[in-house]
């Protein structure tokens, strides 16, 4: 990994996507690449040249000032931080700086909706996760230093989710990771029975690793009333670190940056997911 994205409002939860950004580029060499999105209005933008030039300026002085607080952190130092403005206002955007900036991961805070960060609710992390190219790791809570030793992987056995699990294998190599893929099992229409979970397991193992299954990954499946519990109460039992998520960048994934599940899976549902796109 050369390159993390960090998109920030100066808010608490984008300090805590940073500490974790922090920890992943000691632990890989990277440098870090802080994104603060202006977001002027169009009201700003419309006005005459001289009256657009010196708003512009008061706003990239402010900018600067918070950005030399902000980035006046301990766990900094020795790394190298570039900053970037740019006066964006949707989280779609994050994508093209992502793919121009040659960005290896994009590492950013969610708060759900009633979070404390300006940007980073619930909803505008969804939006980041269904256009980014890049994987996108979601930190929901401060994690002083984010381990990589069980990472459970949710694998639906499907042909076309094999490059995405190739990407996610190779992104947690550097730390050696134990993966867990487990495919969660849902009643009613999208219930299968064992013998065609297996069936379908083997032919993705097939291709993935040509039957030859490393060590370091361990595959199960669970009955669940939902995928998330599924994900959760799994990553519970294995005291595990992160949970990866294959995406086709559709609608469907808020549960996981809202805070929205069930009461019983709160303080499970504050561990970080990283998404990778299929």
């Amino acid at each position: 990994m050369n390159k993390i994205l960090v998109p920030i409002d100066f808010s608490e939860c984008s300090a805590h996507a940073l500490e974790v950004a922090a920890t992943l580029a000691k632990d890989s060499g990277a440098s870090i690449l802080v994104l603060h999105m202006l977001g002027l209005s169009e009201a700003i933008l419309t006005k005459n040249e001289a009256q657009e030039f010196m708003e512009a300026k008061f706003y990239m002085m402010l900018t600067k000032k918070r950005f030399a607080e902000f980035l006046d952190k301990d766990y900094l130092k020795a790394i190298k931080v570039n900053e970037m403005v740019q006066n964006y206002r949707i989280f779609e955007e994050l994508n093209k700086v992502a793919l121009e900036q040659n960005v290896d991961l994009i590492v950013m805070g969610s708060h759900g909706t009633g979070g404390l960060g300006k940007f980073f609710v619930g909803s505008n992390t969804e939006k980041v996760v269904r256009t980014s190219e890049v994987p996108v790791l979601v930190i929901k809570e401060r994690i002083s230093s984010l381990k990589m030793d069980k990472v459970v992987f949710a694998c639906d056995f499907k042909i076309e989710s094999v490059p995405a699990y190739h990407r996610a294998q190779q992104m947690f190599r550097p730390w050696s990771s134990k993966l867990y893929l487990v495919y969660i099992n849902l009643p009613h229409a999208h219930f299968k029975s064992t013998q065609e979970i297996e069936q379908e397991r083997d032919a993705f193992l097939r291709v993935a690793h040509h039957g030859d299954v490393p060590g370091h990954i361990q595959i199960t499946h669970r009955n669940d009333y939902s995928t998330e519990e599924g994900l959760y109460n799994y990553a519970d039992e294995l005291d595990a670190d992160l949970i990866a998520i294959p995406t086709h960048g559709r609608r469907g994934l808020s549960h996981f940056f809202q805070g929205s599940i069930g009461e019983d899976l709160a303080n499970r549902a504050n561990l970080p997911v990283m998404t990778f796109k299929i």
